[in-house]
């Protein structure tokens, strides 16, 4: 059988980049969490995506529960989050004893729908603490609504950014709009450290309260005390040196997203019944999957098991929280957008190490069951 082509796996840089930094922490024997990759990687991220501050943390999730700490939000509070995205993103408002309140997408996003967070806004009022928006496979939201809206609210925006780094919204980096903004470097992210996250923020008071809680909330006394509930999530220097590397070539990796995408597109968008995501004109994605939808007679479940018996991996859209057997208890604002999301879409193998022969024989796999 063909070698294994993979949905979105590791891609270590050519020049071996990553393995210097990781080189230069054995050497110096800064093994254990903390270390100079960890300062230098949240400096260097911050200025990449251009703000001020960031902690690095063992994960996307993590960075989500802090944020959420830090903006105040506890028990009876409501967070409006996306519904059309990843449980990672909605479990946090649990670990917090706070009420999710999931609200729709859009087509022209596939995003939050801001008229459903509005209507979202009329329902619940001021018992709203925070909203969770989601930049769903690398496109933005919309948000500059999104933001007009919580801003009248007087609401804290948690931007899920996990799998948009390197993606912008009408010249500025997706992460960079709310008050926080965390970022992932999971195995099959555009960049990846193995497991990480980062959090971001223009706020220095908030994110140094963040970094004392995720290193167990640990005083300033020679014995060890603690006055506040701490956790594990401080990344470790070994982590932060993969990233490190990983950054350097953040702008290839989005090319090649890219030009992955723009190929399925001018290669299946004439089949019938074939749309893709929306690229918008304020959207520049990072392309981190490319999805199409179908409303034919072939359904995503024919392409994934036509590539499947081909040794090729692609998964569904995500499932919407509010059609999760954990979740369904929770309120949810909106139409079927999401929903429809769900059942009509495919993610298709996106993994920048692919040749034009391996995209040649994928498309060539999904062209056969037009035929």
């Amino acid at each position: 059988m063909a070698d294994k082509i993979w949905l979105s796996s590791p891609h270590m840089s050519d020049e071996g980049y990553e393995m210097q930094y990781v080189q230069q922490a054995f050497d110096t024997n800064w093994i254990a969490p903390l270390g100079p990759n960890v300062n230098e990687f949240e400096r260097e991220l911050a200025t990449k995506v251009g703000a001020e501050h960031a902690a690095a943390l063992t994960s996307g999730t993590g960075a989500i529960h802090l944020a959420l700490r830090a903006a105040g939000v506890g028990e009876g509070d409501i967070v409006f989050c996306q519904s059309l995205t990843f449980s990672a993103t909605a479990n946090p408002i649990i670990y917090q004893n706070a009420t999710p309140v999931f609200i729709d997408s859009d087509y022209e996003t596939w995003n939050m729908d801001a008229s459903a967070l509005e209507a979202a806004f009329e329902k619940y009022g001021d018992k709203v603490k925070a909203v969770l928006v989601v930049h769903l496979y690398g496109l933005s939201a919309d948000m500059d609504r999104i933001m007009d809206i919580c801003s009248k609210y007087d609401v804290t925006v948690i931007e899920d950014a996990a799998e948009s780094l390197g993606a912008y919204y009408k010249g500025k980096h997706t992460g960079t709009f709310g008050k926080f903004g965390v970022f992932s470097f999971n195995g099959n992210k555009i960049i990846t450290t193995s497991g990480g996250g980062m959090l971001v923020s223009d706020d220095e008071e908030k994110i140094k309260k963040v970094r004392f809680w995720s290193t167990q909330s640990r005083d300033a006394a020679r014995h060890y005390q603690h006055s506040e509930l701490g956790f594990n999530y401080r990344m470790s220097n070994v982590v932060a040196g993969i990233g490190r590397g990983q950054l350097k070539v953040l702008d290839q990796r989005v090319a090649k997203k890219k030009y992955i995408f723009e190929y399925y597109k001018r290669e299946l968008g004439e089949l019938g019944g074939v749309d893709f995501m929306p690229i918008n004109d304020w959207n520049e994605p990072n392309y981190w999957l490319s999805v199409m939808t179908l409303k034919g007679k072939v359904r995503p479940l024919d392409v994934m098991e036509a590539l499947e018996k081909e040794n090729i991996e692609s998964r569904p859209v995500w499932k919407p929280m509010h059609m999760q057997p954990f979740f369904a208890e929770y309120d949810y604002i909106g139409s079927d957008v999401s929903e429809k999301l769900f059942e009509n879409g495919v993610c298709l193998p996106s993994d920048t190490k692919m040749t034009d022969e391996d995209l040649e024989r994928i498309c060539g796999i999904i062209k056969g069951l037009w035929s």
